[in-house]
């Protein structure tokens, strides 16, 4: 037996063992999670995809980066599924795919596929994600997927060792940060010191960096502002912190197979098909001129007339609906009467301003008032995204409070974090698989 490992995109990966092969997170689209474009670049050939027989496939959380409708769709139906989710909705709406053979994981508890033994482990955010342990072939794999790790269950998967391979997810995203660019806070790249110590605390042979293998669309902005490290950076630091291990870069379709003890390339996924360079590195320039969201907007397709009045219909009654049906924001800022603007720019860059009374649970129109206390800015079409599609905050391109108020509103701005923001409350707090769903009534039409 040989164990080998491929990459397919982000966080996605074969493996196989003996003849069997099993997948993790797989994503068979370009883009993904609706601007997500593959950085380096691919494509699929969804035909030989189609005749793919994987023995299993295992997700590790719900976020629509790992678990795609419209990528599963393209496996056969009795392909077991086991995927670490706390929401039986999921796995409904799986079986409402059509898959026969759906389960859940739960941490510590293992799972035999062939030669394959699976076991999830904790992540820091265990309502959420699960990182996976993959032994085969006398080897010892972990695959962080894209988790954080607490520090206790760092020392636990430490006394689980040697490893032989960790894929870790080496790209800190400014997701944050990209909402409110103004206010964001100066940042040096690096690698955050728990990475490194953990990774020391691991000290496997090898070290993948993996996870986020995207950019936005070429035009975007965020492209040099949400991703500060780079390939290098991380090889050159981890190294340097580790000095005997080896760190590996394994682009889309990249295979490689232990071979004794020796790391060999192996055949690469034929469906996974490499476009143009695929040694391409991430570049952060922050202070690069932000585009005001109008510009973003002309950018952007145009709502056709049923989607704009869905999104006008939200805007002036179900916002405020939702509003009053959610738990009062935890910040202070809101406790006294705010008037909260909201700017909804049309595919010429026009706006739609929609303003209203917000204090702690209440929420009532506000037109004419001429103060702003908060100021949220999104395309229609990416709110439309959001309402219709399951669209995710990251790719929505939506802007708070980036914009300079009084010096007294100012002064209490400070009482409020930008992920307060009523839009977003609205849009995101106890929404569930929205994405899949969407894809789901698409798929099954």
């Amino acid at each position: 037996m040989t164990l080998r490992i491929a990459r397919i995109l982000h966080a996605g990966y074969l493996f196989g063992c003996d003849g069997v092969e099993i997948l993790f997170d797989p994503i068979f689209e370009n883009p993904f999670s609706r601007n997500c474009h593959a950085f380096p670049d691919v494509r699929f050939d969804r035909e030989r995809i189609r005749r793919l027989a994987p023995a299993a496939v295992f997700i590790s959380h719900y976020h629509d980066d790992h678990c795609s409708f419209d990528s599963l769709d393209l496996l056969p139906r009795a392909t077991p599924i086991y995927m670490y989710c706390l929401f039986e909705e999921m796995f409904d709406m799986l079986r409402a795919l059509g898959f026969t053979d759906v389960r859940q994981l739960r941490t510590n508890e293992a799972v035999t596929v062939g030669p394959f033994k699976v076991t999830p482990r904790e992540a820091l955010d265990a309502d959420v994600d699960a990182l996976f342990q993959i032994q085969a072939d006398g080897r010892n794999v972990l695959n962080v997927v894209d988790a954080w790790i607490a520090p206790e269950v760092a020392q636990q998967l430490a006394a689980m060792g040697p490893w032989d391979m960790v894929l870790w997810p080496f790209q800190t995203m400014r997701e944050l940060d990209v909402l409110s660019p103004s206010r964001a806070a100066p940042f040096t790249p690096a690698l955050p010191e728990e990475f490194i110590e953990q990774l020391r605390q691991l000290d496997p042979r090898y070290i993948v960096p993996s996870s986020c293998q995207f950019v936005q669309e070429s035009w975007s902005w965020y492209n040099h502002a949400m991703f500060p490290i780079t390939y290098a950076q991380f090889r050159q630091e981890v190294e340097r912190a580790l000095p005997g291990t080896q760190v590996l870069r394994l682009n889309p379709s990249v295979a490689l197979a232990f071979d004794g003890a020796a790391l060999v390339p192996a055949a690469p996924l034929d469906w996974v098909i490499p476009v143009g360079e695929q040694d391409l590195d991430f570049q952060y320039h922050p202070s690069r001129p932000v585009p005001h969201t109008a510009d973003i907007a002309r950018r952007l397709e145009a709502l056709g007339a049923p989607e704009s009045a869905l999104v006008r219909q939200f805007c002036q009654d179900a916002l405020a609906a939702r509003f009053r049906a959610m738990t009062p924001s935890d910040s202070p800022y809101f406790d006294t009467v705010r008037i909260w603007c909201l700017k909804v720019y049309d595919h010429t860059g026009a706006p739609a301003i929609y303003r209203y009374r917000v204090r702690g649970d209440s929420i009532e129109a506000a037109d004419g008032e001429p103060a702003c206390g908060w100021l949220t800015e999104v395309p229609a079409v990416k709110l439309y995204g959001a309402l219709a599609r399951g669209e995710a905050l990251t790719s929505m391109y939506l802007r708070v409070n980036d914009t300079l108020f009084d010096p007294a509103t100012e002064a209490e701005l400070d009482q409020a974090e930008v992920i307060e923001d009523p839009l977003i409350r609205c849009l995101f707090n106890g929404v569930f698989g929205a994405y899949q769903a969407a894809q789901l009534a698409r798929l099954t039409g």
